[in-house]
């Protein structure tokens, strides 16, 4: 697992429009680098539908978003790119990124996922956003998000794995995080 404070591995690769994308190109800049499951994962598409809300908010903090699905670009055409999301969707369907962020796979959380008492309501709001349960041919069923916030340093600010599927960094602690840092810098 990587830490806070540690410096965020570099990367370059392309996102699903075929636009290079390297974390040194936001350099000076907080990046929200979400790794998901796949690009056909209900819940994945909503949390990216609720990064797409909040845009204006993170580009008012100066967050930039970056997203990584373990996917090809056929299945992120069809179901997450559909959103039009104004962030890199990065897809890989190797998982060089996620082995390179040590993401990991976990039969037992997704176990623990299909026992949590609030799985029943999250599946209902993706379904309520438009977003349905769908298999994805070949996807990888166990692999886990994860967030990292990365600080205009490129080192780690908050690294977030998940505990189940629909485990992220809570975005009002992104905000707090990247204005505390402010504050301490102006001082």
């Amino acid at each position: 697992m990587l830490h806070p404070g540690e410096l965020a591995p570099a990367f370059q690769t392309q996102d699903f429009r075929g636009q290079t994308v390297q974390l040194s190109d936001f350099h000076g800049q907080f990046v929200l680098l979400s790794f998901f499951r796949n690009g056909a994962c209900a819940m994945c598409n909503l949390r990216v539908h609720q990064l797409i809300q909040q845009q204006p908010a993170f580009k008012a903090a100066g967050v930039q978003t970056i997203t990584v699905f373990e996917s090809g670009l056929q299945s992120i055409e069809e179901h997450v790119g559909q959103q039009q999301a104004p962030f890199p969707i990065l897809p890989d369907p190797q998982a060089k990124l996620y082995d390179l962020y040590q993401v990991e796979t976990s039969e037992a959380k997704i176990q623990a996922t299909m026992q949590r008492p609030d799985l029943q309501e999250h599946i209902q709001a993706a379904g309520e956003a438009g977003f349905v349960l769908t298999h994805e041919e070949g996807s990888n069923f166990h692999r886990m998000p994860a967030d990292f916030l990365i600080g205009p340093d490129q080192n780690i600010w908050m690294a977030h794995y998940a505990d189940y599927v629909y485990d992220h960094l809570p975005l009002e602690a992104i905000f707090r995080a990247v204005e505390e840092a402010k504050t301490a810098f102006s001082s």
